[in-house]
Formats: structure tokens, C-alpha cells, sequence
């Protein structure tokens, strides 16, 4: 049965076209044709051994990218469902939000804005949000007519969330909002947040698993402790890790909740009528003033006892090193670039190596790194 849209939802059949002129698709909507397309990407395939916080092969539960990303997808489905949106663009942000997503997680990006800064400082660095629209734009190879995925306006406005001025101005029709201060769709709104509750609540349970973070710790976490409390008050014999995933899943709840409910509250509010309205708006898609601060402290503890944890820093003090090392190697010489990033060099080396290198799984960039600079290669 086709899905009831709200009047401010993003109308597939009103959608603002392609880059490319295409006909319509059969037997389903424009943006269940980007969905499929980001899935069947090259991309898409590689965030299986991407980093979330943990390298890919340091332990078999923790998540990657591509899990990160179905789950930002499972999250914003169900909400998107309650406020009469369209599932099938949040579906395809959601998949397509962390294609540009650098190997080794933000230490990659980082060390890939580093690098651009200092050697191509007039292309303004790097951001895997800026990536992920260079991907489906220009990057994925898979059609006789266009470079790229050739998607919606509506999903490519999705994955930029957030972009200076200077790039706004270079980017036409998606950077417009950023020009002209105004919204995205509800449908990219809420797919931002969807992707925040995913990655902090996976993150907690990540921490724990690793050992990184004690229960002690999280229980002294608002939004955790009082979930936890109640999961220990209902099942007083249950395993620790039980409890654990038992709570998160109460977390994660709490938050959809809030955000669907604070959401709803909003558009009450403001009645928007259609799409426009909402981009006229300001921002309709947020959390109550009580769950925000919650939520805030949750991600100022992980940023303080994850993510700066001296674990991770050895791990992404390596990581830093092998893609700078790679990309010095590609820049000396771009021969040692494959022949279809040595074309791209020939246009605009630094970018091109950047193309290469985001474009890497973890464990593909440590061989690659292996390859350079050792002088066997098992």
C-alpha cells in the first residue's frame, strides 16, 4: 500500500530533476531509483571496511560504516513513517551520507584536510560531507550517459549538511540554501539527527565492548543512568551485556520518541503547507530542550572518554601517518597513482589523490601503504 504523504513532504513525482535529464523509472519512485542506485554503488560497497571509531579488523562487533549507515536508515525510516515523510528519500540520504567517508574515520579526514591545506591550500581542504556529494556527482562510474549517480536534488541537498560560504557559491543549486539561509527538506532535517542518535547510542555500546569505557563510567551519564537504572530494577539477574544492549535500545527509543514527538509539536506550530514552507521555516526537526542537553553530555563523554581514549589515539596516530605518507608518495609522483587517477592528476593532482585515497577501505590503505614503502610485500 503506497505511503500517505503530509503536504510537506518531499513529492517524489515534484521532485527538482537531475543533473542530467532522464525519463521517469517504472515500477517505482524517483527516489527509490536513487536508493537503489547508492546501493548498487562501489561506494556504497566499501563502507563495509570502513571505520566507525574502531579499525575494521580489530574486532568483528564493532561497527563499520555500512552498519552505521543501515541503522541512521532503520532509525529515520520509523520516524519519517510517524510524520507522514517520505521513507524512501530518508532511506536513500541515509545510505548515502557517509559515501566520501575517509578510511580510519575522522582520523582519515583530518589528516586528508591537513594535506590539502598544505599543498593545494586554494581547493579549501577536504570534508567527507563534501565527499559523499563528489561521489555521486562526479566520482561512481557505472553509466553510459553521466559521470556519477545522476540523483535527485532533494537526496543531494540530503547529503550536504553543512558547507561554508565559499564552497556554497561553487556548488549551484544545492549550495543555494546555504546562500540564501534557508532549510533543506524535513526529510534531510531529520535524517541529520537520525544519524546523531545512530552513531553516539552505537558508539556507547562500542566503548563498552572494547573494554575503553566502564559501566562506572556510563552510569554516571545522565541519559545512561537512568535507562540503565530502570533495566536493572526490572531485570535484576540479567547479564551484564544483556542489560547493556537493553539499555541503549531504551536510549535510542527515548530519543526517536522526542524527536518525532518534538517534531510533530513543531510543525503544529508553524502549519507548513508544502515543501517550501518548510524551507522557509526555521530548522522543524529537533529534540526537546531537556533530551538535547542529554544528548549533549553523552557526546561530550564520548569525545572525552572514547574517542581521545589513548587507544584510539595510537590507532589514529597511525592512521594519520600512512595516509600522509600516501599521499606525499602520490603527490612526488603521480605515476604510482592507477592510470584512471593519473588522468584526474593530470586536471588537478592534490584532488585526484584525495579522490584515491578517501576512496580506500582501511585495510586497502595499509597494503597500499605496505606496497610503498616496505620492500617486500607479502
Amino acid at each position: 500500500m503506497p505511503q500517505v504523504l503530509a503536504p510537506y513532504a518531499a513529492d517524489p513525482a515534484a521532485t527538482r530533476g537531475r543533473r542530467h535529464p532522464e525519463a521517469p523509472p517504472q515500477g517505482r519512485s524517483e527516489f527509490q531509483r536513487d536508493r537503489d542506485r547508492i546501493i548498487h554503488s562501489n561506494a556504497f560497497r566499501r563502507l563495509e571496511y570502513k571505520t566507525q571509531v574502531f579499525v575494521n579488523h580489530e574486532g568483528d562487533l564493532f561497527r563499520t560504516r555500512l552498519t552505521h549507515s543501515l541503522e541512521v536508515a532503520q532509525i529515520a525510516r520509523s520516524i519519517a513513517r510517524n510524520l507522514g515523510l517520505n521513507e524512501d528519500l530518508v532511506e536513500a540520504i541515509s545510505l548515502a551520507h557517509d559515501l566520501g567517508h575517509t578510511p580510519f574515520g575522522h582520523a582519515g579526514q583530518d589528516v586528508l584536510h591537513a594535506c590539502m591545506q598544505e599543498f593545494a591550500p586554494e581547493a579549501g581542504g577536504f570534508e567527507h560531507n563534501l565527499q559523499s556529494l563528489r561521489v555521486v556527482d562526479e566520482l561512481e562510474e557505472r553509466y553510459g550517459d553521466f559521470n556519477g549517480l545522476n540523483l535527485c536534488f532533494e537526496t543531494r541537498e540530503g547529503i550536504l549538511k553543512h558547507c561554508s560560504l565559499t564552497r556554497a557559491a561553487r556548488l549551484g543549486d544545492v549550495g543555494e540554501r546555504f546562500l540564501n539561509r534557508t532549510q533543506p527538506s524535513l526529510e534531510a532535517q531529520l535524517t541529520n539527527l537520525s544519524d546523531e542518535i545512530a552513531y553516539n547510542n552505537h558508539d556507547i555500546d562500542d566503548g563498552l565492548r572494547s573494554g575503553l569505557v566502564s559501566l562506572e563510567q556510563m552510569r554516571q551519564v545522565g541519559i545512561f543512568g537512568r535507562h540503565h537504572a530502570e533495566v536493572v530494577q526490572r531485570y535484576p539477574d540479567l547479564p551484564e551485556r544483556r542489560a547493556i544492549t537493553e539499555t541503549v535500545r531504551r536510549m535510542i527509543n527515548t530519543l526517536i520518541i522526542d524527536l518525532t514527538e518534538t517534531t510533530a509539536a513543531r510543525i503544529a506550530r508553524h502549519q507548513p503547507a508544502s515543501i517550501d514552507d518548510v524551507r522557509r521555516a526555521p530548522p522543524l526537526a529537533g529534540f526537546s530542550p531537556d533530551v538535547k542537553a542529554e544528548a549533549e553530555e553523552l557526546k561530550v563523554f564520548l569525545r572525552d572518554n572514547l574517542y581521545r581514549h589513548y587507544r584510539v589515539l595510537r590507532m589514529t596516530t597511525k592512521a594519520k601517518r600512512v595516509l600522509r605518507d600516501l599521499f606525499i608518495a602520490f603527490l612526488e609522483d603521480p605515476r604510482l597513482l592507477p592510470p584512471q587517477y593519473q588522468a584526474r592528476a593530470n586536471v588537478d593532482q592534490p584532488r585526484a589523490i584525495a579522490d584515491y585515497i578517501a576512496g580506500m577501505t582501511d585495510r586497502y590503505a595499509i597494503k597500499e601503504h605496505r606496497r610503498l614503502f616496505l620492500v617486500s610485500d607479502e
